[in-house]
């Protein structure tokens, strides 16, 4: 008797983020090089009910860009638009990435005016998700943005500005995903400029004593606590007009390959292994010396993240820093944990933007990471709960245990953000499961 073959099932699409804690199953995956066919790809999932999703570099480790829908890849939306040299303004794709950003606004005498330690990241991801660096007077990317170019649930499209639809383009510098499409980001940038870096191994009490001092008296200061030891690194940015030494690139590569990276590689996969070995194994590796050098401005924020690994973030007001930073190593101390990974702590001042993890006050960031396939609930939710007692606001893009009961009450314009939201997107079109945990679920 004759069978009848069953036609080929199409190929399972599967998405995964740079951490590869994060998959999903889309129902297409589009990768669209213009603004027309972005308006499309939204029209044509709302007139099939399905939601949208854009993904930058998937260099967020919570579900942010996760659906079952259409997933749109950003990759070849990557052009410079405009750029005013009399202003220093400069219009982008939405799908650039920081480090071709910076290249490119090298190349036309501009910089950005700070940037965090990664450069992977796209423009629209960075600013939806509060990235930031460190800067005694400069907040995060977001609050350089001074247009978008916006998407709505319907296809519409939006420009906003603060003299353009100023409600709207106030909540969608930092949305999360969740008002539209970005297409366009009009980004205020500076003269380019050189920074004096400094990198000092230094006793942790020392510089918690001297804390204010540091951030006051220099343009950018940040330190890595290695946990379990006195020791951190301090790191000392500066801008400067004069020359200075110079790293050779056989001095970068070891810095930032063989040091950063190669040798800490190697006390991670130990610690994975067997995290009692992280110490022994930590001694027999190259150290980290002091480094002294001028160079670009980029050049000095960002380093290379070769090691992939799990990140939480948490902002907090910047009076509570030593308190909130010691009563994290008092934890760690109680709990036995031994880690590979040191704790990043950062500064920042305020901004007005409604869901920024800086909104309204001056900011001090700490870090917790673990390595790659690591378990890290138990160390995540202990340095959450001490975060919790400052009003701590999760970074949107990394790991966290919050809800939208639990952040409603930490953001003073709330509302002002649900109502551009309900503007934009009022049959949740950009939403997701993550989304609905963390802003809240919008009616369909």
């Amino acid at each position: 008797m004759a069978t009848t073959k069953r036609p080929p099932r199409p190929p399972r699409l599967l998405w995964t983020n740079w951490a590869a804690n994060q998959t999903c199953s889309p129902a297409r995956i589009d990768a669209p090089s213009s603004e027309e066919e972005l308006v499309q790809i939204v029209r044509e999932a709302a007139a099939q009910d399905q939601r949208v999703k854009v993904v930058g570099s998937g260099h967020s480790f919570t579900a942010i860009a996760l659906t079952d829908g259409r997933l749109i890849t950003l990759d070849n939306y990557q052009q410079i638009v405009k750029t005013d040299a009399a202003t220093g303004q400069v219009t982008v794709q939405a799908g650039i990435k920081l480090h071709r950003l910076n290249e490119e606004l090298d190349r036309r005498g501009l910089a950005m005016p700070n940037l965090g330690d990664i450069d992977r990241q796209s423009i629209s991801g960075a600013i939806s998700t509060a990235t930031h660096g460190t800067a005694r007077e400069l907040g995060g990317i977001a609050r350089d943005v001074v247009g978008l170019r916006l998407i709505a649930g319907d296809g519409s499209i939006m420009d906003s500005s603060q003299t353009q639809n100023p409600e709207i383009f106030s909540a969608a510098r930092v949305a999360l995903g969740a008002l539209g499409v970005i297409s366009t980001v009009t980004l205020q940038c500076v003269p380019s400029f050189n920074l004096h870096a400094r990198e000092v191994p230094s006793q942790v009490d020392d510089l918690l004593a001297n804390l204010d001092e540091h951030i006051a008296s220099n343009d950018h200061f940040e330190f890595f606590w290695v946990t379990g030891t006195r020791w951190a690194l301090a790191k000392f940015n500066n801008r400067t007009t004069e020359d200075g030494p110079r790293r050779s690139a056989l001095r970068q590569f070891r810095d930032d390959i063989l040091f950063g990276n190669g040798s800490f590689a190697v006390v991670c996969w130990a610690g994975r292994i067997k995290p009692a070995w992280i110490p022994r194994v930590a001694k027999m590796m190259p150290n980290a010396v002091p480094a002294d050098y001028v160079d670009k401005s980029h050049n000095v924020f960002c380093s290379p993240r070769l090691i992939h690994f799990y990140e939480m973030e948490y902002a907090i007001p910047i009076e509570a820093a030593k308190e909130a930073f010691n009563r994290v190593r008092a934890y760690l101390a109680k709990s036995g944990l031994i880690l590979s990974f040191p704790i990043e702590v950062r500064f920042g001042t305020g901004d007005d933007i409604p869901l920024s993890t800086a909104y309204g006050r001056r900011t001090c960031y700490i870090a917790v990471h673990v390595y790659q396939h690591t378990p890290y609930q138990q160390y995540f939710e202990s340095v959450e709960d001490i975060m919790d007692d400052y009003g701590g606001r999760p970074h949107w893009g990394k790991l966290h245990f919050q809800t939208s009961e639990t952040l409603a009450t930490r953001y003073a314009e709330w509302d002002t953000f649900q109502n551009a939201r309900r503007r934009l997107d009022p049959q949740g079109r950009f939403s997701n499961p993550y989304l609905d945990r963390v802003i809240g679920p919008i009616a369909r």
